[in-house]
């Protein structure tokens, strides 16, 4: 966790330091004309408009830890049993490429392709909801 923690913390900053850019400068203008202070026009005006923007950074990184599996093969480990908190284990994805590589288990293998699939499909419609709950707040 660590480790891909370290290698998405810049894609998730990146996309949300351009998604509070992308706020036009009236927006803030108008609510500091209106004499709302720095704090209120951040939560209020800003954050609200950004949220969007920087979800689908969040949901993009998601997806690239998903199907992660180079940095995991050597870090996290390949052993294919239920692993406890400081013990080796083998993500999806890890798994899914051990299993080809061998040749013998291909249909297991589009299972847990089929698997991780399914997975970041439903954090995809559970950040759309999100979103929009957000969004409407």
């Amino acid at each position: 966790a660590l480790t891909l923690a370290i290698m998405i913390l810049p894609l998730i900053l990146r996309s949300a330091e351009e998604a509070l850019k992308s706020v036009p400068l009236s927006f803030r203008e108008a609510s500091f004309a209106l004499g709302a202070g720095k704090l209120r026009t951040i939560f209020i005006i800003i954050l609200p408009v950004a949220i969007p923007g920087i979800l689908a950074g969040i949901i993009l990184s998601i997806g690239r830890i998903v199907g992660e599996s180079a940095a995991l093969l050597y870090t996290s480990g390949s052993v294919a049993k239920v692993a406890g908190l400081m013990d080796s284990g083998r993500t999806l994805s890890v798994h899914m490429y051990a299993i080809s590589s061998e040749g013998q288990h291909i249909n297991e293998a589009y299972s847990t392709a089929m698997i991780l699939i399914i997975i970041v499909f439903l954090i995809n419609l559970g950040s759309n909801y999100l979103a929009k709950k957000l969004v409407k707040a």
